[in-house]
């Protein structure tokens, strides 16, 4: 198919399961391709870099007109969006400004190099289980708990709580799929309530207490005269909360599955760990966690000789623009973890809403592969099944035998 008979279909057979030959089908037939259901997908690299750096809008209130797959927005408005729309996701400057500088002295480059020692005990504990019992599923055992254990704790969420905020924040995640069905607005709506109920009782609970956690410096920020509201201290703790793990438990997983089925890649890893923070880059740019990354545009963008007008919903395909031989080469679709210039990858979003966790999400990953590569010889993969999800993507079972 070319030309206008050519539409996208983020649903076709096996797309959940290996969506890059369908990514590339986009990058040739389409890479401005204006979709029947109302917006627009971008899936070259150098048009979702620059779609990132250049400012658009994360907020629904700029769009001309609301695609019909937003069929709840129209009546519940901001009320139809995860927290409410007050989360630091879905806000532009100048209150994005003033929320990401709240937020980011947790993530600041010695506050996270101070995790290293703690990150690294988890890892190890994980593999020595692991290699305890000799097989086991390297998702339940290591990619899930431990970032899910190190934003509890940096956070400082009681683990009383953490069996059902873990239900919660997996329902949210499934609200970041494209084209939500009505149904599955209602469930993210739900979950995010009751995952904001859940906040606010602690954020009561946390009022007047001296931890040292993020939580508690939010608080403070907000009692010594900010303009953080309550809400909006809701929203940062709840939207951190679900960021702070949802997505890297699918750069581990993800990543330790493709190390696995490139075995020479695998053994290059094991034979040179200084590689690991390049093979980090590497492994998110080859399975991005997050697929998609939506903006609204301010002004009309002229792309490929298409012409978006402004106030359109814009999805950019990260995971498709980092394979895009035409920025990476023929050798796009390999895994090469000494690839020079890995690092350049769009995984993580640039310009203001640029991941304000991505520098632990690296940390926490580097660890789990160098520790992983180093502690097991010649693991043999078992299998995978995929979570089905097309944006926030990733194995859900990842059993290995290890020796």
């Amino acid at each position: 198919m070319t030309g206008s008979a050519y539409v996208f279909d983020l649903f076709a057979d096996g797309f959940a399961e290996d969506p890059y030959p369908h990514y590339a089908e986009l990058r040739n037939q389409a890479p401005a391709h204006e979709h029947p259901l109302g917006f627009w997908l971008l899936s070259r690299y150098d048009d979702v870099a620059r779609l990132q750096r250049d400012g658009h809008s994360v907020d629904e209130q700029h769009l001309a007109k609301l695609p019909s797959w937003k069929s709840d927005s129209g009546t519940l408005g901001k009320e139809n969006r995860m927290m409410r729309g007050l989360a630091l996701l879905d806000r532009d400057p100048p209150d994005h400004t003033r929320l990401r500088r709240l937020v980011t002295q947790a993530f600041t480059r010695r506050a996270v190099e101070a995790l290293e020692p703690r990150i690294t005990a988890l890892v190890d504990d994980a593999l020595d289980r692991i290699a305890d019992a000799g097989r086991a599923d390297v998702v339940a055992e290591l990619a899930f708990p431990l970032p899910f254990t190190v934003i509890s704790e940096l956070l400082g969420i009681p683990r009383a709580d953490h069996d059902r905020l873990r239900e919660l924040t997996g329902a949210l995640a499934l609200g970041l799929e494209p084209l939500a069905s009505p149904d599955l607005q209602a469930r993210t709506r739900a979950a995010s309530r009751e995952l904001e109920a859940m906040v606010a009782e602690l954020v009561a609970w946390k009022r007047g207490r001296s931890d040292d956690d993020l939580f508690t410096a939010l608080l403070a920020a907000e009692d010594d005269g900010d303009v953080l509201s309550e809400d909006e201290l809701v929203a940062q703790v709840a939207f951190l909360y679900v960021a702070g793990h949802e997505t890297t438990v699918n750069l581990i997983a993800g990543g330790l599955l493709a190390l696995l089925r490139h075995p020479g890649q695998y053994a290059l890893l094991r034979g040179e760990p200084g590689l690991a923070a390049n093979a980090v880059e590497e492994l998110v740019r080859y399975d991005t966690p997050v697929h998609l990354m939506r903006r609204i545009t301010l002004e009309p963008v002229r792309v490929r000789g298409s012409v978006i007008p402004s106030g359109s919903w814009v999805v950019a395909c990260l995971a498709a623009a980092n394979r895009d031989p035409e920025f990476w080469g023929a050798d796009a679709d390999e895994l090469r973890v000494d690839r020079e210039g890995a690092h350049r990858n769009v995984s993580f979003g640039a310009g203001v809403h640029h991941c304000v966790g991505a520098a632990l999400a690296r940390l926490e990953a580097r660890v789990a592969f160098e520790r992983f590569t180093r502690r097991f010889a010649a693991p043999e993969l078992e299998g995978v099944r995929w979570n089905g999800r097309i944006n926030v993507r990733g194995p859900a079972e990842l059993p290995v035998a290890v020796r």
